[in-house]
Order: C-alpha cells, then sequence, then structure tokens
C-alpha cells in the first residue's frame, strides 16, 4: 500500500494553549489531509472519513515545531479503508529564549501522535480500478 507524509511547520496562529502549546487536534487535521491524499492515490476521490478507532497522544508540540505526519492504508474492504497514521516532531523549534529563531533539528525524530482509523470512498465515487 502506499504510504504518504506531509511536513509543516506549527505556527503562533497553531498555538492554542499557554507556553505556545498547540491543540492535539492539529495533528488530527493532518491526518484528515494524509488520509485524503491516500484516498485520492486509490480511489481517484477523496472520500469521507468515518471515525477514529484510537488516538493516541505522546509528546507535546509547540509553535516553531515542524512535523511531519505520515499515513497509510492497512487494509481494503468494498468501500471502506482501514488506516493507521503517525506523526513526529523532527525540528524543535524556540528552543531558547535570548534567541527566537534558534531550532534544532532532531536526530531521532519524536512520535507526538498515533492514530487509526476508517474512511469510506462509495462505490460509485471510485474512478480508479484496484491496483491501478
Amino acid at each position: 500500500m502506499d504510504k504518504v507524509m506531509i511536513r509543516l511547520r506549527m505556527s503562533a496562529h497553531d498555538a492554542h494553549y499557554g507556553g505556545d502549546l498547540v491543540d492535539g487536534a492539529r495533528m488530527l487535521g493532518l491526518f484528515g489531509d494524509v488520509a485524503t491524499e491516500l484516498l485520492i492515490r486509490l480511489d481517484g476521490d477523496e472520500g469521507l472519513f468515518v471515525a477514529y478507532d484510537k488516538v493516541e497522544f505522546k509528546a507535546p508540540v509547540y509553535a516553531g515545531d515542524y512535523i511531519e505526519a505520515h499515513g497509510q492504508i492497512t487494509h481494503v474492504g468494498n468501500t471502506s479503508r482501514k488506516m493507521e497514521f503517525h506523526a513526529y516532531k523532527v525540528i524543535r523549534g524556540n528552543i531558547d529564549p535570548a534567541n527566537p529563531s534558534a531550532a534544532e533539528l532532531l536526530e531521532e525524530p519524536i512520535l507526538v501522535t498515533y492514530a487509526s482509523g476508517t474512511c469510506v470512498t462509495p462505490k460509485d465515487k471510485q474512478r480508479l480500478q484496484q491496483g491501478e
């Protein structure tokens, strides 16, 4: 199955709590974008996200951090597509209060969020043949 990854920087606009902490729901939004790309690659349609089976927030995310959101389809049914998602912090931003532009490339990415869920592409919206 295809794997998809997007990388972006969390901005001050993403910070929701004190200390520039980013709301965990922001990671779920990224997973939704990854799921959409996976469905377009598989079905030629954006499909619909039906439900998360599991969501685990593993580490905090702050404004200035760079996040990679990864996803893959783990099972294809008639219309349902089961998926797994991982979000990793790959660059830690704002590491020095005396130097606000200081950042650190992490040697090992930090898992910040894990999730699994199900999407659906109705049969009449599936434009591509499986395996194309």
